[in-house]
């Protein structure tokens, strides 16, 4: 019997991906997806539209978020929220906050490329049509895709090494504890995104996540595209050793030119829909107020 495969981490034009919620439902059913989550950056607002595409076409749909967050001198740890009323009023207030904040940023980020811009005697870039073609959470990727659209830069890449990095002002992060809060007061499950790009230290790791585990995490997301088949094994263990669920995505964004695919990842990175389970065990264990993964 083939696997029913499941993608849990994928971004639309609602925060910094390449297609809008209906768009993405279809090609995760074209990919055969089981099961998809929309989890785009500290924004909501595709939820519902992918939710009745998922209806539509034979794909469920999760609701889901993630979220820019710190710890101590650990800067920009993402934070998945699953299964959570994404109407709850404290929730969608916090992000509108948070994306004001950032749309903020994003403008200071492109005057300060102007400037540049305007010392190698070329035209700046236009912030009003970036910020409408963002079609939602405007992030730097957008600015990026501006850069090469007008013909400065040919990569995402090279937009960022030549412009974006030299140009960048400080973000803003939720404390992970608040963080992990906000996404239990709306009635959902926290969950820590590709943890290799937090720390690639095994022994740090591990430190860190019986921290998070004292503020609520619930799992991990040990099928990403940060390691190999033997660290998703390693992870997959760290995850059991902390009774945390196992959850999995490919981050995709639909980038020109990059391999991740929905469903895949890089390489032969394949999620099983066990992690769905896994999901929404947790979710009923949080209603009845027990945390354990076995119980």
């Amino acid at each position: 019997m083939t696997q029913q495969r499941v993608d849990l981490h994928l971004h639309t034009t609602c925060s910094d991906g390449r297609y809008s919620p209906p768009e993405l439902v279809g090609l995760a059913a074209k990919a055969g997806m089981k099961a998809i989550a929309i989890a785009d950056h500290d924004n909501v607002d595709g939820i519902d539209s992918a939710l009745k595409s998922g209806v539509e076409l034979g794909v469920e749909v999760i609701s889901a978020v993630e979220l820019s967050s710190q710890w101590q001198d650990y800067q920009d740890i993402h934070l998945l929220g699953y299964g959570f009323d994404h109407h709850h009023a404290e929730l969608t207030r916090q992000l509108a906050d948070f994306r004001e904040f950032r749309a903020g940023r994003n403008q200071q980020i492109v005057e300060k490329v102007n400037r540049q811009l305007a010392d190698e005697g070329r035209a700046p870039l236009d912030f009003l049509a970036i910020e409408e073609s963002a079609d939602g959470t405007l992030g730097r990727p957008h600015i990026a895709l501006a850069l090469r659209a007008a013909g400065y830069v040919q990569s995402h890449d090279e937009a960022f090494d030549r412009y974006l990095v030299p140009n960048d002002v400080t973000k803003r992060f939720f404390p992970i504890d608040e963080a992990i809060g906000l996404i239990h007061s709306a009635g959902g499950i926290a969950v820590l995104a590709h943890p290799p790009y937090v720390t690639r230290n095994h022994g740090e790791l591990e430190a860190l996540i019986e921290t998070f585990v004292e503020m609520g995490l619930d799992g991990l997301e040990a099928y990403n595209n940060g390691v190999n088949q033997d660290g998703v094994y390693w992870l997959i263990g760290l995850a059991r050793r902390h009774q945390l669920i196992v959850t999995g995505g490919s981050d995709f964004h639909g980038t020109e030119g990059s391999a991740i695919a929905i469903g895949a990842g890089v390489g032969r990175l394949s999620i099983p829909y066990s992690c769905v389970d896994e999901i929404r065990s947790a979710l009923y264990r949080r209603q009845i107020g027990t945390s354990d993964p076995c119980g």
